[in-house]
């Protein structure tokens, strides 16, 4: 009798008005259980005001989802701030409403979902679901859906767009992010990644309409509806035809004895990265067994991001070393970005970084380029791209070969948006890339490609071959011709938001308000650019000439020695990020002594401005 007692209590409390003691908590409480049908989610929030969990009950529901670099993206679980059904729903009304307004052409040209392999058991939430629930959305709507019958590569939906001219897109995934994570990236008509002001307004637009619609719940649209096509053969025709026009030595490929290790992280790539072998010529790479097949729980790693390096790559290395490849190529989760490692004489493994392997897909993208050109191409029509975090290599080769660089801000979004400037301009875009491993070899995909980015490091290291010449020597040569750039990159852990506002505001007030620090421990600063405020003290004006991100923190310091380093926090995950590189001219070649500056201005970078222990800092594991 007890128990039944207990249990009417319970469902009295649940069907009550809330009385927390804070209305806006109550108002939302009440919001969620009425509104959100997936079982798992709804009982989580129960449970925890059963509990009387009204702390968490605020973090959970208080407070939404903003754009990031990479759309919105959370945990998965209940409540307004993650990723979950009702989210999804709430973020694809507030799309249908803005996109209704901005085309008066939505419901004839129709709407892109793709998404990956992620998942969580607990909350009932799974990419497939999350996807389905998009499109339902949309499909009740009388929207046409382009729904991916199966996971995809994340650049297979903007470039979807693009191709079936769709008004825009979302790929449902977190990309490398830990397995708790998911996400919601919104692609454009153009193809590229939405910038300001429309995820301002897209924003505006879900808070006008967080109630579900009838029908926004109705998955059953996806099996049901004329409405709905799916995209995969004819996307993927498309693209793999595509990718020939980044191929220029398919006879050579068919020959060469090299041999190729892929891993594909427990994601999307291993058959995607199967096909582009295929299209260039090569035999198909040896995928990595225990992490061919998608797995939402990245079972054999203890992150799902290749960037981490060795540690997180053993299997792959193992494998190759087994099977006597020489090169391992590793894609995240969702393809879209690329880590490579090869065996050098030693028995050792080089893992390059994003900012290396950029040094050798800028050197191979306009080696090819030249080879191949027209008559009457014009260097000075061709363009390479990359965020101002990343590596200044490609700057130091356009200086002296004659073709453009550019820098954007920190994101792959503001690369897609530069590129369709350039283009409608008539302009050649070789290569684009982020220091995180993101790269664009072409333009057929306005969005870094891990799958691309894999098979051309292949043929790159097959002609190298040719000549006896391995990626590592192959660097060092590009460093010889256009002058050594040596960078490091890495990263804090930090889950306070007021803490890293703190460190941020510090260095804005230095020694006195207002005043940015001159000095860096015994490393004098000579420019201070503050893409949070817009100053730039290297400008006539004082004015940053990159766009001000206001929701972002990141400040640069170009240092007397030349070296450039950037404190900047994530656009996805809790971390403070740092980023160190020595620009060095060709007549400076004694790479020991470069390196050993660098690693004493990060000691001081570290030390003086991000201060960790009293700032309770965890640092990156290694």
């Amino acid at each position: 009798m007890a128990e039944n007692t207990e249990g009417d209590l319970n469902s009295n409390l649940l069907h009550a008005p809330y009385h927390t003691g804070d209305p806006q908590l109550d108002t939302a409480i009440g919001q969620w259980l009425r509104w959100d049908k997936n079982p798992k989610t709804k009982e989580q929030i129960e449970n925890l005001l059963r509990n009387g969990m009204n702390k968490e009950l605020r973090d959970r529901l208080c407070c939404r989802m903003t754009f990031g670099t990479a759309g919105l993206r959370s945990a998965m679980g209940a409540g307004f701030c993650y990723i979950n059904d009702l989210t999804v729903i709430q973020s694809t009304q507030g799309m249908y409403k803005y996109l209704e307004r901005c085309f008066s052409d939505f419901k004839q040209r129709g709407f892109v979902v793709g998404y990956d392999t992620r998942g969580q058991v607990t909350s009932s939430c799974s990419s497939q679901r999350l996807a389905k629930l998009t499109a339902a959305v949309l499909l009740a709507k009388d929207v046409p859906v382009y729904l991916f019958s199966r996971y995809v590569p994340t650049p297979f939906v903007p470039y979807a767009v693009q191709k079936l001219k769709a008004v825009a897109g979302v790929m449902i995934t977190a990309s490398h992010n830990r397995k708790e994570d998911n996400g919601y990236k919104v692609y454009w008509e153009t193809g590229a990644q939405i910038t300001s002001p429309h995820d301002k307004e897209i924003l505006k637009c879900i808070e006008e309409c967080v109630e579900p619609w009838n029908g926004s719940w109705n998955d059953n649209l996806v099996d049901t509806s004329p409405l709905k096509r799916d995209p995969l053969q004819d996307i993927c025709r498309r693209y793999m035809e595509d990718l020939k026009k980044i191929c220029f030595y398919r006879e050579l490929n068919s020959k060469t004895t090299l041999k190729f290790v892929h891993t594909s992280f427990h994601g999307v790539g291993h058959d995607y990265v199967q096909l582009a072998f295929k299209v260039f010529g090569f035999k198909p790479p040896i995928p990595v067994p225990e992490q061919k097949d998608p797995d939402p729980d990245f079972s054999t790693v203890k992150c799902p991001n290749p960037e981490e390096g060795e540690s997180v790559l053993e299997l792959s290395l193992r494998l190759a070393e087994k099977e006597n490849a020489r090169i391992v190529l590793a894609t995240d989760p969702d393809a879209d970005r690329l880590a490579a490692a090869e065996l050098q004489e030693n028995g050792c493994w080089k893992v390059f970084t994003g900012n290396e392997l950029a040094a050798l897909f800028g050197w191979w993208m306009f080696d090819c380029w030249k080879k191949n050109k027209s008559r009457n191409a014009d260097v000075k029509n061709v363009y390479m791209l990359a965020t101002t975090v990343s590596s200044k290599i490609l700057k130091a080769i356009a200086l002296k070969e004659g073709f453009h660089f550019e820098e954007t801000l920190p994101g792959f979004k503001w690369i897609g948006s530069r590129i369709i400037d350039l283009l409608e301009n008539g302009k050649e875009v070789l290569f684009a890339f982020e220091e995180s491993i993101g790269f664009l070899c072409g333009t057929s995909v306005l969005d870094k490609d891990g799958v691309s980015a894999a098979v051309v490091v292949a043929e790159m290291a097959s002609y190298l071959e040719t000549m006896n010449i391995t990626l590592k020597q192959q660097l060092v040569k590009v460093y010889e011709k256009y002058g050594y750039h040596i960078s490091k990159t890495s990263y804090f852990l930090c889950y306070e938001p007021p803490t890293i506002k703190s460190i941020f505001e510090r260095l804005r007030n230095f020694d006195s308000p207002k005043e940015y620090p001159e000095f860096c421990g015994t490393f004098a600063i000579l420019h201070v650019r503050d893409i949070t405020t817009g100053y730039d003290s290297s400008q006539p004006n004082k004015k940053s000439v990159l766009p001000v991100s206001k929701n972002s923190q990141m400040i640069t310091f170009t240092f007397r020695n030349g070296c450039v380093a950037t404190l900047r926090t994530s656009g996805t995950e809790p971390k403070i990020k740092y980023y160190a590189e020595m620009c060095a001219s060709p007549d400076q070649s004694d790479t020991a002594l470069l390196e050993e500056e660098l690693k004493k201005l990060i000691d001081a970078l570290i030390e003086n401005f991000l201060q960790p222990s009293k700032n309770g800092l965890i640092w990156r594991s290694v």
